[in-house]
C-alpha cells in the first residue's frame, strides 16, 4: 500500500506492507490526513515511520472514526492523577512519529485511540479532531468562562481552533494574526482582529519569544496565558517585570487528555460538529495522497494562503 515517509529530508510516497490487526489492534481505512506544522519541522529527522498524526477514516464495518494518536497507559501516576497529557509512556506511542501514522491507505491503531464521530461531522473533516483537541485542551486549562475577554495569538490551525473553542465557552474573542487570509478566517469564526487593551485569558498558539511577549503585554493583572504553540526555538521573556508584577499564570499546554471526565478528543469532535464553519474555514487545500510532495510544499508556504492542508487517499 502507499504511505508518506521522509526520505533524505524530503517527503515521498512509498510502498509499504499492509498493516495487520496485530500491529495495533484495529485497522482504519484512511479517508483524510492533515499536515501539521510539526510534520514540516520533523522532515529532516529521518524517522523510519509513516507520517500523519491527524487522521480519520472508517473501520471494517464502515463506522467513521477519527484517530487519537496518543496511547495513554492509564496506569502510571500521572494518568491515575487524571493528567493524561503527562502520561509517562504516551510519548513513546505516538502514531505518525514513533509508530506508523495515517498518511497512508490504511493504519493500525490501539482500540483506545478510536474516536467515534458525532452526527454532523464528516470523515473528510474529522482529521481536524486532533489539532482541535490541542486547542480545546489549552482553552480548558485557562478555565475560559462566559464574559471573559480572550485573545488568541496566531492564525494557524491551532489558533483558529482556539478561537472557536473560546467562543463556544462564552468568551468575547479577538485574534492577532500575521497574514490577511488568517485574519479573514478569524472573522469568519466570530473573532475581532484588532486586539486592544487587556484580556482575562490569552492563548499563544505561536510559541515564540515574540508571541509570548505579546501575550504578557495584553494579559490583565492576575490573568492567564496558555501556550499550545510549540517552542521549537526556545523561549525568552522580553519584559519579565511585566510578567512578574502582573502575577500572570503562564501554562504550557501539551496535547490533550481528559476534562470533566470526558476525553478532549471527544470534545473536539463535538465542537467540530457544532461549528460547521470551522472545518470549511481552516481547510484551504485538499490533495490526493499521490500528490503528497506538492501538498507539503503548499503547507509550508503560509504567505500563499494555506492554513490546513489535507491529504485524501
Amino acid at each position: 500500500m502507499r504511505a508518506v515517509r521522509s526520505i533524505d529530508g524530503t517527503f515521498a510516497v512509498v510502498d509499504v506492507d499492509e498493516p495487520a490487526d496485530g500491529d495495533g489492534g484495529i485497522v482504519v481505512d484512511i479517508a483524510s490526513a492533515g499536515i501539521c506544522g510539526s510534520d514540516l519541522h520533523m522532515a529532516p529527522f529521518g524517522f523510519p515511520v509513516t507520517f500523519g498524526h491527524e487522521c480519520a477514516g472508517t473501520l471494517a464495518d464502515g463506522t467513521p472514526v477519527a484517530v487519537q494518536p496518543l496511547v495513554h497507559c492509564g496506569t502510571c501516576d500521572r494518568c491515575r492523577a487524571g493528567e493524561a497529557t503527562q502520561c509517562r509512556t504516551a510519548g513513546g506511542s505516538l502514531y505518525g512519529i514513533v509508530r506508523d501514522g495515517g498518511m497512508a491507505d490504511r493504519m493500525a491503531i490501539d482500540a483506545s485511540c478510536v474516536v467515534p464521530l458525532p452526527d454532523g461531522l464528516s470523515v473528510a473533516d474529522a482529521c481536524l479532531v486532533e489539532p482541535v483537541a490541542v486547542a480545546v485542551h489549552a482553552v480548558n486549562g485557562l478555565e475560559v468562562a462566559v464574559g471573559h475577554r480572550a485573545l488568541v495569538i496566531g492564525g494557524g490551525m491551532i489558533g483558529l481552533a482556539a478561537v472557536a473553542a473560546a467562543h463556544a465557552a462564552g468568551a468575547d474573542v479577538d485574534l492577532s494574526a500575521r497574514h490577511p487570509h488568517q485574519k479573514a478566517a478569524g472573522e469568519q469564526l466570530g473573532a475581532g482582529t484588532d486586539p486592544v487593551g487587556e484580556y482575562d485569558v490569552v492563548v499563544d498558539a505561536v510559541g515564540t519569544s515574540e508571541s509570548l511577549s505579546t501575550a504578557i503585554a495584553h494579559a490583565r493583572p492576575a490573568g492567564a496565558v496558555a501556550v499550545p504553540g510549540t517552542p521549537w526555538e526556545g523561549l525568552t521573556i522580553a519584559d519579565p517585570m511585566a510578567w512578574f508584577m502582573k502575577e500572570l499564570r503562564i501554562k504550557p499546554s501539551f496535547t490533550y487528555g481528559h476534562h470533566g471526565g470526558v476525553r478532549e478528543t471527544d470534545q473536539a469532535a463535538a465542537l467540530l460538529a457544532a461549528t460547521p464553519d470551522l472545518a470549511s474555514t481552516v481547510v484551504t487545500h485538499r490533495f490526493a495522497l499521490d500528490d503528497a510532495p506538492e501538498a507539503f510544499r503548499v503547507a509550508a508556504d503560509r504567505k500563499a494562503g494555506a492554513i490546513k492542508v489535507v491529504l485524501e487517499p
